[in-house]
């Protein structure tokens, strides 16, 4: 789920007040990220702002519905950009690069009281956490209870220390291989990884050609602490850079990737299915079958005596 829309879309459009925008229904002002030893100028992603003051003298009612109707199409929902609820970073409209924004406080814990306070406390949200995090968004994502965003793939980027490391987790959160903005791990090794960054995730990872580059990042994912592991399919079935999802910030040519039926075989669904058996991440059904044996066995004593 994203966090906001593009001003153009039908979002900003049926719904004006929620908005921060000007009586042409044009942005004030426009999201984005701020500039990082990444990108010197930032971010400019030119979505519109909520106007959460608005939103809050409403009892976040929009927010509570667009929760309650994602939940009956899906049954887990990931936010994107979480830190957003805790802290934007604010653009005026037309600017040409991020730099002139700045950090405006948006409504945090409140909204996500709200919406449990109507909805329940169970919500199955995944937070997307990714990127820089200060320890008022850290101590944000804490209290809403939602797990947040491990990607393995960002572990190893040797410029700085990293906190997607393994060694570094708890067991709140969701642990993936690569997202949809990732290159495949076979890609990324291959191709658009940093030599530095591939060699550091060979040691830490125990990598070698005979398992696959592809398992041992799997390896990785399943035998963490987190408590849920996603890997791609495309990792899965060892595919080069040509079978990557998304390019982020580019048109064309994306989300066009589709699996052949015929790519999964007897062979590829045993090694999974023996990875996640030996990390206690499936039900062992011998296990749950000796289980049950036991069971029946001791209620045929009982009625016996």
């Amino acid at each position: 789920m994203e966090i906001t829309s593009k001003f153009y879309l039908l979002l900003s459009w049926a719904n004006p007040e929620i908005f921060k925008l000007d009586e042409n229904r044009n942005p004030i002002v426009v999201a984005g990220c701020p500039p990082d030893a990444f990108s010197a100028t930032g971010q400019l992603w030119g979505n519109p702002i909520y106007n959460w003051e608005y939103l809050e003298y409403m009892g976040y009612g929009w927010w509570i519905n667009r929760i309650r109707e994602s939940l009956k199409l899906y049954n887990v929902i990931r936010i994107d950009h979480f830190r957003g609820f805790e802290a934007f970073w604010e653009i005026p409209f037309g600017d040409k690069t991020a730099t002139g924004g700045k950090w405006v406080k948006g409504p945090a814990i409140n909204l996500f009281n709200a919406i449990k306070n109507v909805l329940g406390d169970n919500l199955n949200i995944i937070a997307e956490d990714l990127g820089y995090l200060t320890q008022s968004v850290i101590d944000f994502r804490d209290a809403t209870k939602f797990p947040g965003m491990k990607v393995l793939q960002f572990a190893f980027d040797t410029r700085e220390e990293s906190e997607y490391i393994p060694h570094t987790y708890d067991k709140n959160c969701v642990v993936y291989t690569g997202t949809h903005d990732n290159d495949t791990i076979r890609g990324w090794m291959e191709t658009t990884g940093n030599p530095k960054d591939v060699k550091h995730a060979m040691n830490y990872l125990k990598l070698n050609i005979d398992e696959g580059y592809n398992w041992g990042f799997i390896r990785g994912a399943w035998s963490s602490v987190g408590d849920v592991a996603i890997t791609q399919m495309q990792d899965l079935l060892n595919l080069g850079n040509i079978a990557r999802m998304n390019h982020p910030s580019t048109l064309g040519g994306n989300w066009s990737w589709r699996m052949n039926q015929f790519d999964i075989t007897e062979e590829l669904t045993q090694k999974l299915y023996n990875l996640t058996i030996l990390y206690g991440r499936c039900i062992n059904p011998k296990i749950e079958e000796d289980k049950e044996i036991e069971e029946d066995k001791e209620i045929n004593e009982d009625k016996e005596i």
